[in-house]
């Protein structure tokens, strides 16, 4: 049985003979200004389809306490990834034969389980069409490598919306998708872990009994991770904030936010590679090893100007939610 799930809040399960077939093609195709949707054979879900209000009631339950921010986003659409291209079916049924595979291993469950990711709109077009990728642009235009793929769990959309980037018109991009988490360990945030501890696990999480985070590491990231629909929100707060963070945004000593505060809040949207190399910048300028202005712009280059700008102004609204209750 599929089943799309808001876990601990809301259960809905979904049937594989109620979901339309990956292939079939049967929905209607509407770019609805994407153009790699038309590229690639997705499917607009129709709003009235059981599919679309289950991905809808999962996507703003996953707000949590963010009800503020919920009533400022909107979903746009919902495409269904149909993986009618010959890379997108061998993919689909790369993810078939790996679930067999860690269920065999795992006695009979392969623990999957449906997951958000958000990035740029241009990593998610590339995802889509061809796979993840070993290779990020970072800020500056710089290639930088990763370990693992961080997805959050289907309670915590929330977390993703923070991770991906909209344009200039606050619309951006989200992917829904199954994942092969198999038998998991924990990864804290300053581990310089890449990869299973051992071959027992498949995959890791930042807590075992309360996860906000799951982490694919690299090697398995286009065999366990199966995207399956691509979501389109309007965010209008978070349009424009890459480029309001200067330098004086950030004061690691700052009454108002210290920086083990802010590493705390970045480590629910950053994989273990990322959090070990903020947490080394971090351990530098504690021990006068570079300074101030070079702490705040190696932050911006691991973290992003827009997730970090995001992550200021959630804890910022925080405080003053605080402030204002007591």
């Amino acid at each position: 049985m599929n089943q799309i799930v808001v876990e601990d809040q809301v259960s809905v399960t979904i049937g594989d003979d109620q979901i339309p077939c990956a292939t079939s093609g049967s929905n209607e195709i509407d770019s609805d200004g994407l153009e790699f949707v038309v590229k690639n054979g997705l499917a607009k879900i129709q709003e009235s389809s059981l599919e679309d209000f289950i991905i809808r009631t999962s996507f703003f339950s996953g707000m949590g306490q963010n009800s503020g921010l919920a009533k400022k986003t909107k979903i746009v659409a919902i495409h269904k990834n149909l993986n009618s291209s010959w890379s997108g079916k061998a993919r689909a049924q790369s993810f078939q034969v790996f679930s067999k595979a860690v269920a065999d291993k795992c006695g009979g469950d392969a623990n999957v389980k449906y997951a958000w990711y958000g990035a740029a709109s241009d990593e998610i077009s590339d995802i889509v069409m061809h796979g993840f990728s070993w290779c990020l642009k970072a800020d500056g235009n710089r290639d930088c490598s990763r370990h693992s793929i961080s997805l959050s769990p289907a309670k915590f959309s929330f977390d993703s919306v923070l991770s991906s980037e909209v344009d200039e018109n606050g619309l951006g991009l989200l992917l829904l998708c199954r994942v092969i988490l198999g038998k998991q360990e924990v990864v804290t945030a300053d581990s310089n872990q890449f990869h299973p501890s051992s071959p027992e696990f498949d995959s890791s999480v930042d807590d075992l009994s309360a996860p906000r985070k799951y982490i694919v590491w690299s090697p398995y990231m286009n065999s366990h991770i199966l995207p399956c629909y691509i979501i389109s929100f309007e965010a209008p707060y978070l349009r424009g904030s890459k480029g309001l963070v200067e330098a004086n945004t950030i004061k690691p000593r700052s009454p108002w936010m210290r920086f083990p505060t802010l590493i705390s809040m970045l480590s629910r949207f950053l994989g273990p590679s990322e959090m070990a190399s903020l947490n080394k910048q971090y351990r530098d300028f504690r021990e006068k090893r570079i300074s101030r202005p070079q702490l705040i712009q190696r932050v911006k280059e691991i973290a992003g100007n827009q997730l970090l700008a995001a992550v200021v102004s959630l804890y910022s609204n925080k405080e003053l939610a605080a402030a204002k209750g007591g």
